[in-house]
């Protein structure tokens, strides 16, 4: 019996690295497993820290290598989820959220993985460590581990600057990026402070000094139709115009049913997330290129500017002004910002009542939504009034909800959705056609963003836009120049012959220019920005910048990029951060507004917090120095004999806050009033901040009379 514990002492001790060191080196046998092309960059970045993360677990007792090998675990299993999703890694500004198991729950919901087998490997070894005795080598053995890591990363460090223009996936393991990120957020200065007056003329003011492609004017009514994520990647014709010769999903449908269309090869997306794209479209400005409070938030100090907003101008001009979305319209607040920017009707999921079975938790399906539209449009049509409606689809949004018959079809479900919205929006465009909405009715088919491609990080930049009116063949099948979302206002504004707000920014699609210009996106944690003398500068936060001569920001560049002057890299991110405050650029205070009277039904049990938010105050940005004021006033307007209980929830990069104290709301009868009011300082900033306000109960309804955020800067 001595014998049998000795022997089995023995062979858990031999074996102990080794078992240990399978979740360690997992994802660079991972990667080296699944190479299409070679990535020796990557697999030093993913030898590296394996044996970094090798030698600590070696070292260090059970109570402390079970939590560093269930994070890791959890943050290559989430960060190879993350890239397929939208073609990045994680980065300090945006995805801490992966230590969140609520968030990440609620993003994979129904456990629909890119990569399953890889995950069931992360865990499967990791839950094998769960049973291991702890047997420490010798310290020697544990030394040259560190220090051929170390030289690893340091070997990957020097190559990864040579190539900077490649893409952060084919460099770094997900950790090692995360890590980095951090140390160049933190250490980095602030931009050197430049103003207004400091930016190229392109980007301070409208151009209409091209020559006009059009004859006379002949839409009476604008139907803008903002396909959720789409890239210009996935139409043959313009993937071939820009120079792609490469693989790639193609939207037959789409492509099929806009064969006399207009296309706009060229077209960029300025920034990640849906709001920013709205603005950007529908207001003629450039969003913000950082992930700083969105200006569609800022609106609400400048109202004047927000009048100068393409549906406030229409609506001024006499047109009736709609828009409809698949998803619920409280997230991100577009309950107020669209009547805000002057839409009339504003329209989300709630509208929708018909059965659906491909609904998922945003909203409708892609058919089910423009299957609803259509009688939305013969009303429209029936009325003599002319006519602004801007559609949003939701189906090709994160966390790309299919059935997994239909997935099972795809490559993988991002696909399986973006094929569903191909046959949507074709079969969509043929009923307009039917309905003969055509004949007078400029249709322009858009993007609010780009969810990018692992073909190359630049197509995070890259949208879609698709062109249908009246007199088509004015107008030549591919447009030349370059266009992004900021030109869809100006260009719109030109076609109806409409005086354009001296505040609007742009070009106008309808017209020929002899001069390029400068255009810029902020996508995948990288500045873009390109110049009228035709050079492409691509910008990272460590203060790298790689620089090349091309005719576009878009597009696989002609030429190897090479590194830029540094201080040239400074200045861009200056001029970045003046744009970002066009709105608010002298204003220390700013008071946002989040309620207004809204009446909500309550769900009679609490479910997902994301989507039975009854406020849309997500991702605020407060300053190091400011202090946040908040105070909510809320009504039950009905309530059972048990009352109703609302929830207040504080979440930065999606992670909940806890050094903030506020009381919290009382249980609220009918004809109650509960109000909470509360502030806080910020001596460090406050990034992506977010207020999640829930609720339950049985048969309630309450009215959102306040929810205000108070942000004063420099109060400490």
């Amino acid at each position: 019996m001595a014998q049998f514990e000795w022997q089995k002492k023995n062979v858990n001790k031999k074996y102990f690295p080794v078992l240990l060191g399978i979740p360690c080196f997992l994802p660079f046998l991972w990667r080296l497993s699944h190479l299409k092309t070679l990535e020796p960059i990557g697999l030093l970045s993913d030898l590296g820290c394996g044996l970094l993360l090798w030698g600590i677990v070696l070292s260090s007792p059970y109570w402390l290598r079970l939590p560093l090998l269930l994070f890791w675990v959890l943050f290559q299993a989430a960060s190879q989820e993350m890239f397929v999703a939208i073609q990045r890694l994680p980065s300090w500004d945006d995805l801490q959220f992966l230590a969140d198991p609520s968030f990440v729950s609620n993003s994979m919901s129904g456990l629909h993985l890119a990569y399953p087998f890889y995950t069931l490997l992360l865990f499967s070894s990791f839950f094998i460590t769960l049973f291991l005795r702890s047997y420490r080598p010798r310290p020697r053995f544990l030394v040259l581990g560190a220090v051929t890591g170390v030289c690893l990363l340091a070997v990957q460090i020097q190559l990864g600057q040579r190539q900077a223009d490649i893409g952060v996936d084919s460099r770094y393991n997900p950790l090692h990026w995360f890590v980095r990120d951090v140390l160049f957020n933190s250490l980095q200065k602030g931009p050197t402070v430049l103003t207004w007056a400091d930016l190229p003329s392109d980007l301070q003011r409208v151009d209409m000094n091209g020559n006009s492609l059009l004859e006379k004017y002949r839409a009476k009514n604008v139907l803008l139709v903002v396909l959720e994520g789409i890239p210009g990647l996935y139409h043959q014709e313009i993937r071939q115009a820009m120079g792609v010769n490469r693989e790639a999903f193609t939207m037959q449908g789409l492509a099929g049913s806009t064969e006399d269309a207009m296309l706009i090869p060229d077209f960029v997306t300025h920034s990640h997330q849906t709001i920013r794209g709205l603005y950007s479209l529908l207001c003629g400005d450039y969003s913000k290129l950082s992930n700083a409070t969105a200006k569609a938030f800022e609106l609400q100090q400048n109202l004047d500017r927000a009048g100068d907003c393409l549906p406030s101008t229409m609506a001024e001009a006499g047109w009736s002004t709609h828009f409809l979305q698949a998803a619920n319209l409280n997230f991100m607040s577009k309950d107020r910002v669209m009547p805000m920017i002057g839409f009339q009707e504003v329209h989300g999921s709630e509208w929708f009542t018909e059965p659906d079975p491909g609904a998922s938790m945003w909203g409708p399906s892609d058919s089910g939504f423009f299957r609803g539209v259509i009688p939305y449009i013969r009303n429209l049509q029936a009325k003599e009034k002319p006519w602004l409606l801007t559609l949003l689809t939701v189906g090709t949004h994160h966390p790309f909800y299919v059935s997994d018959e239909v997935a099972a079809r795809y490559p993988d479900r991002r696909t399986a959705t973006v094929a569903l919205l191909d046959e949507a929006v074709a079969e969509f465009i043929k009923e307009l056609a039917a309905e003969k909405v055509f004949d007078d009715t400029l249709v322009i088919v858009t993007t609010d963003e780009s969810h990018g491609s692992a073909l190359a990080d630049w197509m995070s930049s890259w949208g879609i836009c698709i062109v249908m009116a009246p007199k088509q063949e004015q107008l030549p099948r591919l447009k030349s120049g370059t266009y992004g979302l900021v030109d869809v206002t100006p260009s719109i504004l030109d076609y109806l012959g409409l005086e354009i707000p001296s505040t609007v920014v742009g070009r106008s699609f309808f017209r020929d220019y002899r001069k390029p210009r400068e255009m810029v996106s902020y996508t995948g944690g990288k500045l873009r920005w390109h110049t009228a003398e035709n050079f492409s500068f691509t910008c990272s936060k460590d203060g790298n910048c790689w620089k090349v001569k091309a005719d576009s920001l878009l597009g696989d560049p002609p030429d190897v990029p090479g590194p830029d002057d540094p201080a040239h890299s400074t200045r861009l991110w200056s001029l970045a951060a003046a744009l970002d405050h066009s709105l608010v650029r002298q204003d220390r205070r700013q008071l946002l507004q989040f309620a207004g009277g809204e009446i909500r039904k309550l769900p009679e049990k609490r479910g997902n917090e994301w989507t039975d938010n009854l406020a849309g105050a997500q991702y605020l940005q407060f300053p190091a120095g400011s202090r946040v004021h908040v105070s909510i006033r809320v009504t039950a307007l009905e309530a059972s004999d048990e009352g109703l209980q609302l929830q207040l929830f504080l979440r930065q990069h999606e992670i909940l806050v806890s050094d903030i104290s506020y009381e919290a709301f009382p249980v609220l009868h009918k004809g109650e009033v509960g109000e909470i009011e509360f502030s806080f300082v910020n001596s460090v900033a406050r990034p992506a901040f977010s207020f999640h306000l829930v609720g339950e109960g049985k048969n309630a309804t309450v009215q959102l009379e306040e929810f205000n955020v108070t942000v004063e800067q420099d109060r400490i």
